[in-house]
């Protein structure tokens, strides 16, 4: 599975993206669950979110949905955080 996580708000207002291939990782079936998770808690749009907080797009083959900190679920943040490390 191809997962791509964008952040983009903050302080600085910078927009960070990275996408991560989980096909022949040791951990692959916990991130697709990690994924799954996060679309079915996710919202179909862009929620509003706090002043200064970030925003997240979640796409993978389950589709893309969206969140925004300080509302973010375990998996959310779990998947958002590995992404976001070891992604390209």
């Amino acid at each position: 599975m191809r997962i791509t996580v964008t952040r983009t708000g903050g302080f600085g207002g910078l927009t960070r993206r990275a996408t991560l291939t989980t096909d022949g990782r040791p951990d692959a079936a916990y991130l697709d669950e990690l994924a799954r998770s996060a679309h079915t808690e996710g919202l179909a749009a862009q929620p509003l979110g706090v002043p200064d907080g970030f925003h997240y797009e979640i796409t993978s083959d389950q589709g893309t949905s969206y969140c925004a900190d300080p509302r973010l679920t375990e998996a959310q943040s779990k998947l958002v955080a590995t992404v976001l490390k070891e992604g390209d």
